[in-house]
Parts: C-alpha cells; sequence; structure tokens
C-alpha cells in the first residue's frame, strides 16, 4: 500500500511539472511580447523619420509637406503604442499563476479522489489479498458434467468437445476424452499440441500402446512441425514399442537439448537412449 501511494504521488509530481510551468510563466511572456512590439515600432518611427529629414535636406520635400508627414507619423505612433483593448487581451487572457498553483494542489487531490469512487481501495489492503477458495473434486465433475450436457445440445461446437476432452483428460477419465477428441479432429488436425495430445490419450484408453492411430497422429504432428517435443517423445517410445531402436535413438537424440539439463525427463531420455544403444 505505501509503494502504491509512493508511486501514486511521484506520477502527480511528473505531471505537474509538465503541467504548471508553462502556465508560470505565462504572464510574464505576454508582457515581454507587448514591450517588443513597442519597441519595434519606436524603431520603425525613427527609421521613417529620418528618411523625411533626409528628403527634406535634399530638397526633394516641401517643409509643408514634412510637417504633415511629421505629425501624420506620431499620429500613428501613439495610436499603435496607446494601451487598448488589443493590448489587455492577452494578460487577461494568460493563465495567471494562482491557476497554476490551484492545478499543483488539486492534481493529487483529484487522483484520491478519482481513484476512491472509480477504483478499488480494498485492493491497497494486504489483508484482502486472499486467495480464491479451491473448487472441490465435485464442483469440477458438476461443471464437467454440464458441459457434456450442453455439447449434446450442440453437437458441432468443436471448440466445446475439445475443452470436454481436456477436462476428461485432466480427470483420467481416457475413453471418454478420446471420444470428445474424436469429435473435435478439425480442430485437432491443425495443431501438433492437440493431435500429441490426442494420440496419447487413445493409447491410455485402449492400453495397447501407441501403435495404431496414436502413430498416425504422432506423424501428423511431426509433418506439421518436425522439431514439436511431445511428438518426438511419443515418436521414440512409439519406435521402442515396435523394436525400431535406430528410429527410437533418432526421435529421442533430437528431442534431448530441448529438455532442462539434469531435469527428471533429461535422465529419462538419457538412460532411454543408454539401453536402446547398448542393444544394438
Amino acid at each position: 500500500m505505501t509503494q502504491f501511494f509512493i508511486f501514486a504521488l511521484l506520477l502527480c509530481v511528473v505531471t505537474a511539472a509538465f503541467i504548471v510551468p508553462p502556465l508560470w510563466r505565462a504572464r510574464r511572456t505576454a508582457g515581454t511580447s507587448q514591450s517588443e512590439r513597442k519597441a519595434t515600432n519606436i524603431a520603425i518611427f525613427r527609421d521613417q523619420l529620418a528618411e523625411l529629414e533626409r528628403e527634406k535636406s535634399e530638397g526633394s520635400l516641401a517643409i509643408a509637406d514634412f510637417d504633415q508627414a511629421h505629425r501624420e507619423l506620431q499620429r500613428r505612433l501613439l495610436e499603435e503604442n496607446e494601451p487598448g483593448d488589443g493590448d489587455q487581451q492577452p494578460d487577461e487572457q494568460a493563465p495567471s499563476r494562482r491557476l497554476a498553483i490551484i492545478l499543483a494542489i488539486a492534481l493529487p487531490a483529484l487522483a484520491l479522489l478519482g481513484y476512491g469512487s472509480m477504483g478499488n481501495p480494498r485492493a491497497l489492503d494486504p489483508t484482502q489479498l486472499v486467495a480464491p477458495p479451491k473448487m472441490s473434486q465435485e464442483q469440477i465433475e458438476g461443471m464437467v458434467a454440464k458441459l457434456a450436457e450442453r455439447m449434446q445440445a450442440n453437437p458441432d461446437d468443436s471448440k466445446g468437445w475439445l475443452m470436454l476432452g481436456r477436462s476428461y483428460k485432466t480427470m483420467g477419465r481416457y475413453a471418454e476424452a478420446a471420444a470428445a477428441y474424436g469429435k473435435a479432429e478439425k480442430l485437432i488436425d491443425e495443431d501438433p499440441d492437440l493431435l500429441a495430445s490426442y494420440a496419447e490419450t487413445i493409447a491410455m484408453a485402449n492400453g495397447k500402446g501407441l501403435q495404431g492411430k496414436p502413430v498416425q497422429l504422432i506423424e501428423k504432428a511431426l509433418k506439421l512441425n518436425p522439431q514439436h517435443g511431445h511428438s518426438l517423445f511419443l515418436a521414440g517410445a512409439a519406435a521402442m514399442e515396435r523394436g525400431d531402436r535406430k528410429a527410437g535413438i533418432a526421435y529421442w537424440e533430437a528431442l534431448l537439448p530441448q529438455v532442462e539439463p539434469d531435469s527428471e525427463i533429461d535422465q529419462m531420455l538419457r538412460d532411454g537412449l543408454a539401453k536402446m544403444k547398448q542393444a544394438k
């Protein structure tokens, strides 16, 4: 909870650092731009006056015309530099320092109020982080039974049959799992993981090993992905069942680099390879 508030405070500070400084400097910028405009007008007036005086001294401008032009320049300068509505508008519209201070204070307060109204403050309390109770075996079986009933009413739902097959397999009901998988073969034929799982389920259901349809499914999976780990393992086991040690060694040696060194499966593969090589 403390870490959350520290992080939230830092986030508010960073946000304020981007918003407040431009507002704080806005009025000074408006005043500076107005002064620069006046200085520019005066400089232009001086240049034009110098040009008139030069023409008068050269004789190309009569004294009466010079006086009239001089008065006109003075009038224009006074009009342009006289404070009016246009000069006051930037200062009135520029955000004030008061607004910057209000935002700096309001940002954290609004963030806390927003989280309190739309968030979940109880989630910040470690005592509330209690794991949901585990489902009992009866609850699991009840859910699977409802899924089975739904599939009887929706026999074309391949994804539903696939879910039911996985559920039955997890529960150790391999014959029912194989039957459910069989009704989702359109999906299974496109996925090496599903093909390997289906092959394994059939082998467990019939108790006759991996020969027959399981081998066909495994071969199909390896065509989709020659490096598929589960399929390589099953293919090696099937090769050993039929006495093809050469193929079994090839499959398991291809699988070995994918296995975590010194793990249980790594040791099992190495023991199996050693036995197959010794039996030559």
